[in-house]
This record gives structure tokens, C-alpha cells and sequence, in this order.
């Protein structure tokens, strides 16, 4: 196959929504339909023994929540499709933010009963930010819910989306008998029997005919007639050039745990969806069909496999090919690296890949060479923006609890703050570490994992501080800043990059130093040159 044809049949995407809507069954459901697994495991904690294949990390098993973003592949109809499954809780919003930057399009779900939720409403602002296509699929239709038309309303008012359905459903909740899919003209029935891998269709032209009044029945058959009225006078036609430019969102309905509706929205989204497309470096524009390769890290993952030990760095090829065995020129240490056994995944499982094409995630073992956003190259300096470290709301004195592993603890850190779970600043004044997170969860993540992974103990002790600021390169060499750095000593840390940072211990004191010193400037991301 041609590499422009490789190209073209890719699809990467990630699913994107509030926790407990659905996410993880959808993408369980996704893998199903791609026959990539044979059963789908429930995401109910403690019903069934059996989890998601997505959520490989003990302490996800636990709670029943997905912490760390996962990367799935699987065949469907010859298109080669990537889902990128993201970590709801608003904990970890970061590492969501970041896998945003590695897809091509979202697919964004919605709980039918409790609508739009806040953490949909910040996730949906990065990809309209990024005019990234997106597709909404609106769960939980077995279930009783809002109206369908209140849903796309609250879409278009709170997300300022403009929707328009390519599927509609018959009744909701307890007289919910299927769904009229609008873009295939065709009806699915809901047999309510979640055994079925796969519910049947029946091919419906003509909404008018009175067959349909035996399929559904008369009541419902009226309704939908008129619903389909409204649907057809109030929303725009499904217009795809609007789509990819991140302009209209097809919505579809459908319940995921119970596999319906998921058919219709693959069949559409493989149609719709873009390729890979070519991304804004520093330098320049890059498109997916050049010859030579780049790609970037945009999630680093420690001990995938607890019996290896070992650290996978994730990297979006965005042009050319990646070949195993190949050098490559790694910018940031300006060195090339040769990788003999690059993965591609399917959650826990692993295959070694001989070439990946743009649009793949490859894993490459690693060593501690790898940063969140690093560039690899063919010899080209290139330099991939928008992962940015987010200044962290929650902070803690990290201690030692085990004298005899400081060495673990020490190297623990290390690689979990690569990995971009949390930040570490160094105070300036004594060195005492402390731990900067984005939630509060996190906390609990770095001492659970340090302690099963590095066999390392430690303790946390308060540190009041309200926000970490990155401190301007500009007019380092004035007597105010000279005068900041005094005044403002035991407030000042340099994080892992050495660049310096203030931690303001109270909203006070931050809009203070504002007034006070107008020349240093403050930023609340890490990157702000």
C-alpha cells in the first residue's frame, strides 16, 4: 500500500467527557466492533471481576476510575483506527490536555441525564481553542433522561457548539425501542438484550410508509415523524467541510453499555473523521505525507509492565515513517537514538512494529532520555508547541519516611515527574522538595505508586501556597528584580527544567508583587517564552 494511502486510512482520535459518563464502555465497545476484543469488560467496580481493558494501572482497578490516558488500536472496515481513552477525573485534566495535542479529531460524551457537566465544558474549550473536529455522542439512552432537544440546546448554549443530529431516538428511558438513524436512513431496534454483540437494522426510506406504525407502534411512530419535522426545520443539513474545521458537531444517541447506537457512530466517524493532518511546529508547518519523519512525546508512562520495570514514552508520528532500528535525531539532547523495539498497543498488550506511518502512537522504551514534548527528527531542528505544565493548585512537603531508600524515593520522583503526574519544585533557600498537583487525587497516586513500584516510602506535611508562577527571562539584570529576588527569597524554587519559579502563598501577596514589582514578569504556564 502507497504511504499516502496509509495516510489516509488513519484515524486518531480521543474520547473526551465528565467521569461516569460512559467513556470507557464506549471505548470498550469501539474495540468490540473492531473485533479487537471478544468480551467487553463491565466498568461497574466490584460487579463483575472482570475490568476494562483499558485501565491497566492497579490503583485505576481499585477505585474503578481511569487515571492515566491509554492507547488502543484495532482494524475496522480497512481503516486503521487509534483511540487515545483520556482520564475523566478532573485530577488528572492535565494529562488530557496533553493527549489533545497528539489527536486528529474527539468524540465527546454526554450523560443523557445529567447533560453538560463542567469537566466536558473545559475539554471542549482546548478543542475549539485547537479547532479540533468534534463528534458528540449522547449515552444512556436505556436510562431515563432529558429530552432530546432540551440536550442539543444545552449543547449549543453551554459548549457555544452548532450541532446538528444525524440520529435521533425513539422514546427514552423505559419506552426506548430504538433509534432512526438519520444519516443512513435506516432504523435500529432496541431489543433491550445487552447479550447481543450487535443489534440488527432495518433499512427505512420513507418515514411516511404505515410500516412503520407496526415496526414501533403508532404513538411512537407519530412522535418520531414529528420529531424528524423539527430535527429537519431547525438544524442545518450535516455539511463535512464544516465539520473538519471544527465548525459543526454531528451528535448521535445511543447506550454504550448496551452496545446501541456504537455501530452508527463508527460507521459515520470512519467516513467523516479527518486523516492526519499537518501540525504548526516553531520552525515551520509540517505536513503528515513529507518524507522524512518528526514526531513528539506527548505522555511518558513508567512500569506499564510491573514485571519489566520499565518506561514507555509515547510519540505521535506527525510525518514520514518511523522504522525500527533507524536513528533519529533526538533535539533537545541533540543526539541520535536508535530504538530496536518500538510498540504499537492495545492496552496491556504490546506488539513490536517495524514501521509506523503518521497518525500512529508509538511506545519506545526509555531509559530517562525522554521529556513531555520532546521532537524526534530525521536531522531537521524542529520544535513542537502547546505542552505546556499548568501551574499546580495543591502543594506538599514531600519527606522521606524510609532513611534506608532515599536512593528509590530520589529516583521515584524522578520519573514520575517526568512522566508529568505532578511537579517538583526545589526551594532555593533550604532545598526541601515539594510537590506541586493539578487535583488532590494525585497525591495519593505518587505515594501508592512509589511505594508498589520503586519501593519507596514517603510523607506528605502541608505548604501553603496559592499558586506557582514561572518567573520572565526579561530584565533579569535591573535593581527591581535584584530587589524581587530579595524580598521574595523564601517564596522562590526552581522546578525540574531549572527555571525559576515564585510560589505566592496567598492571592494577596501575588496581585502585591504584581503592583510592587511591574517589571518581573509572572506566568501560570511553564511555557511562556
Amino acid at each position: 500500500m502507497s504511504f499516502k494511502k496509509e495516510i489516509e486510512r488513519r484515524r486518531t482520535f480521543g474520547i473526551i467527557s465528565h467521569p461516569d459518563a460512559g467513556k470507557t464502555t464506549l471505548t470498550e465497545k469501539l474495540l468490540l466492533f473492531g473485533g479487537a476484543i471478544q468480551e467487553a469488560g463491565a466498568v461497574k467496580n466490584n460487579k463483575i471481576k472482570k475490568t476494562a481493558t483499558s485501565d491497566f494501572m492497579e490503583i485505576e482497578r481499585q477505585r474503578g476510575i481511569s487515571v492515566a490516558t491509554s492507547v488502543l488500536a484495532f482494524i475496522y472496515k480497512d481503516k486503521k483506527i487509534n483511540i487515545l481513552d483520556t482520564p475523566g477525573h478532573k485530577d488528572f485534566a492535565e494529562d488530557t490536555f496533553r493527549t489533545l495535542t497528539a489527536v486528529d479529531s474527539v468524540i465527546v460524551v454526554i450523560d443523557v441525564a445529567k447533560g453538560v457537566e463542567e469537566q466536558t465544558v473545559k475539554l471542549v474549550e482546548v478543542c475549539q481553542m485547537r479547532k479540533i473536529p468534534m463528534l458528540v455522542f449522547i449515552n444512556k439512552l436505556d436510562r431515563e433522561g432529558q429530552d432530546a432537544f432540551d440536550l442539543l440546546d444545552e449543547l449549543e448554549q453551554k459548549l457555544g457548539l452548532s450541532v446538528t443530529p444525524l440520529s435521533f431516538p425513539i422514546g427514552m428511558g423505559y419506552d426506548f425501542k430504538g433509534i432512526y438513524n438519520i444519516y443512513e436512513k435506516n432504523i435500529n431496534l432496541f431489543s433491550g438484550d445487552s447479550k447481543k454483540n450487535i443489534e440488527e437494522t432495518i433499512a427505512f426510506d420513507d418515514i411516511e410508509s404505515p410500516e412503520l406504525e407496526k415496526i414501533i407502534g403508532t404513538k411512537a411512530a407519530e412522535n418520531l415523524r414529528s420529531n424528524l419535522e423539527l430535527v429537519w426545520g431547525v438544524y442545518p443539513d450535516f455539511d463535512k467541510d464544516l465539520y473538519l474545521k471544527g465548525e459543526q458537531q454531528p451528535v448521535f444517541f445511543g447506550s454504550a453499555l448496551n452496545n446501541f447506537g456504537v455501530r452508527e457512530l463508527l460507521d459515520c466517524f470512519i467516513e467523516i473523521a479527518p486523516s492526519p493532518k499537518s501540525k504548526m511546529a516553531e520552525e515551520r508547518l509540517v505536513n503528515a505525507d513529507e518524507k522524512s519523519l518528526t514526531g513528539f512525546v506527548f505522555k511518558i508512562h513508567a512500569n506499564m509492565d510491573p514485571k519489566h520495570r520499565d518506561r514507555l514514552a509515547f510519540v505521535k508520528v506527525v510525518s514520514g515513517t518511523f522504522e525500527r532500528n533507524k536513528p533519529y535525531l533526538h533535539v533537545r539532547l541533540d543526539k541520535n537514538l536508535k530504538f530496536s523495539s518500538p510498540n504499537a498497543f492495545f492496552a496491556e498488550k504490546k506488539e513490536i512494529v517495524d514501521i509506523s506511518y503518521p497518525g500512529d502512537i508509538v511506545g519506545l522504551h526509555d531509559t530517562g532520555n525522554f521529556k513531555i514534548g520532546d521532537t524526534l527528527t530525521e536531522g531537521e531542528v524542529l520544535h513542537y508547541k502547546g505542552i505546556p505544565s499548568f501551574s499546580p493548585e495543591h502543594f506538599r512537603y514531600i519527606n522521606n519516611a524510609d532513611p534506608m531508600k532515599s536512593k528509590q524515593l530520589n529516583k521515584g520522583i524522578d520519573q514520575l515527574m517526568d512522566e508529568g503526574v505532578a511537579q517538583l519544585f526545589t526551594l532555593e533557600m533550604n532545598g526541601r522538595k515539594v510537590i506541586g498537583t493539578v487535583g488532590a487525587l494525585q497525591f495519593e497516586v505518587i505515594q501508592y505508586r512509589l511505594e508498589h513500584e520503586y519501593g519507596a516510602k514517603c510523607s506528605y506535611e502541608n505548604f501553603p501556597v496559592y499558586k506557582a508562577c514561572w518567573i520572565g527571562t526579561e530584565n533579569r539584570k535591573s535593581e527591581e528584580f535584584k530587589e524581587f529576588i530579595r524580598v521574595k527569597q523564601k517564596f522562590l524554587a526552581k522546578d525540574k527544567r531549572g527555571q525559576l519559579v515564585f510560589l505566592a502563598d496567598s492571592q494577596f501577596s501575588l496581585q502585591m508583587a504584581q503592583q510592587k514589582y511591574p517589571s518581573v514578569k509572572l506566568y501560570f504556564t511553564s511555557e511562556f517564552e
